[in-house]
């Protein structure tokens, strides 16, 4: 399969620019590409994934790719789907989180300055004084077009600083100088549906100023929704970020296993390098045994793995598997706490008997209700069954002196932690 032909099936494709002469291109010779990020957190989070695994796909296809790390335009901040200025944060911040960005990047990109670069703009934007900007480049705009872009024109009634409308110039340039180096000769950009305008503004500064024969292309990849029409890769505790720091792997593994099944066979096609045989026979099990939930757990793996890699895998693997067979005793204190990170939990100082634990805890609704459990057999400790009324839960039991867990039945747990 040609790999636009791929990368249509993989619902990768927004839009194209230029399609028939891009699909040539890419058939002749080797293309240099480059997709952009602006490191507006410490960390990027899954959305930031796609167009990673994009730029890989190009990679493993034998293109030559760019990692644009947006150093220079992070100070600025794109008007793209935003209802709101974005936070200016300073050069030393932006530098650190960029520094975050390139590490991250390559547990993805082999970099190896020929066929894949990392590369931050801020090296030609942050020397640019401000004559340079409106003499060399800013005469090459014209507002009528400019505000005609959807970045711009969605954001005109809640209103546009001068700083954001120049962030479409900075991207331009960012493709110019690119395309104009010797060593990249960056002849395409990819990136987000709400970067289109951006990307043809960039084009269309590389015409003007290179002459209009100038080859150059753009593709955009659709933004992503799940089926239900919310927001992608938000949890209740927040952002799933490619940070082990602040997302785990067992949360990443968590968040994809429970993948709904109208949305589980897109995000194989997006996030993994399954063939189309792979990801068809998942999407058979999908439709005739869809509690095995086997499209979700491929899903999980694939994606873990792909950024945590097979260790933190193994690991999330273990925990999940103790959690659902109740099991605790074979994991660490360290997985105790990865599993139940985001548990509310109550805290005693002193040993506390099982019924008042349970009542506690909201594991039982009263102490009736606390005995009827003990008595059905319902209610674990640490692991271990508890039957006996004047059972004690006691800090010298507890996983690494500081967490008992309570389970009551199958799924139901329940934190308390000794201080």
């Amino acid at each position: 399969m040609k790999l636009i032909d791929e990368l249509k099936w993989r619902g990768l494709i927004y839009d194209i620019i230029d399609e028939e002469n891009l699909t040539k291109r890419l058939e002749e010779k080797p293309i240099t590409l480059y997709c952009g990020f602006d490191p507006t957190a410490d960390s990027m989070h899954i959305g930031s994934l796609l167009p990673i695994v994009t730029l890989v796909r190009f990679h493993n296809a034998g293109h030559r790719i760019i990692a644009l790390t947006g150093g220079g335009t992070g100070l600025i901040g794109d008007p793209s789907g935003k209802k709101n200025e974005r936070s200016l944060n300073s050069v030393e911040v932006i530098k650190k989180w960029g520094m975050s960005f390139k590490e991250q990047f390559s547990r993805f990109i082999p970099f190896n300055n020929q066929t894949a670069f990392s590369i931050d703009n801020y090296d030609w934007l942050g020397e640019m004084k401000a004559i340079e900007l409106w003499r060399d480049y800013g005469k090459h705009f014209n507002i009528n077009y400019m505000l005609a872009k959807e970045s711009v024109k969605s954001r005109l009634d809640t209103g546009l600083t001068y700083l954001e409308f120049s962030y479409m110039i900075m991207q331009s340039i960012d493709f110019l100088k690119m395309y104009q180096n010797e060593t990249l000769k960056c002849e395409m950009q990819i990136g987000g549906q709400d970067q289109w305008g951006n990307i043809t503004a960039g084009m269309e500064l590389i015409r003007k100023i290179e002459g209009p024969d100038a080859k150059v292309y753009g593709l955009t990849m659709p933004l992503i929704t799940k089926s239900d029409g919310t927001k992608f890769g938000k949890t209740e505790s927040g952002a799933i970020w490619l940070d082990k720091e602040k997302t785990s792997p067992y949360e990443m593994y968590q968040f994809f296993i429970n993948t709904a099944d109208a949305d589980v066979i897109k995000f194989l096609k997006y996030y993994t390098f399954l063939t189309k045989k792979e990801i068809e026979d998942l999407e058979e099990s999908v439709i005739k045994e869809a509690h095995l939930r086997l499209a979700q757990k491929r899903l999980a793996e694939e994606v873990v793995k792909l950024v945590h890699g097979e260790e933190s895998l193994k690991e999330a693997i273990k925990i999940t598997n103790a959690l659902f067979s109740g099991d605790l005793k074979s994991l660490t204190i360290k997985e105790i706490k990865e599993g139940f990170k985001n548990f509310s939990f109550v805290e005693i100082s002193l040993d506390l008997n099982i019924i008042d634990a349970l009542v506690l805890t909201n594991a039982a609704s009263s102490k009736r209700e606390a005995r009827q459990f003990l008595s059905n057999n319902a209610i674990y400790v640490n692991g271990d069954i508890v039957t006996d009324f004047e059972a004690v839960v006691k800090k010298e039991n507890a996983f690494g002196n500081e967490f008992s867990v309570i389970r009551r039945g199958k799924k139901n747990y329940y934190i308390i932690r000794h201080n």
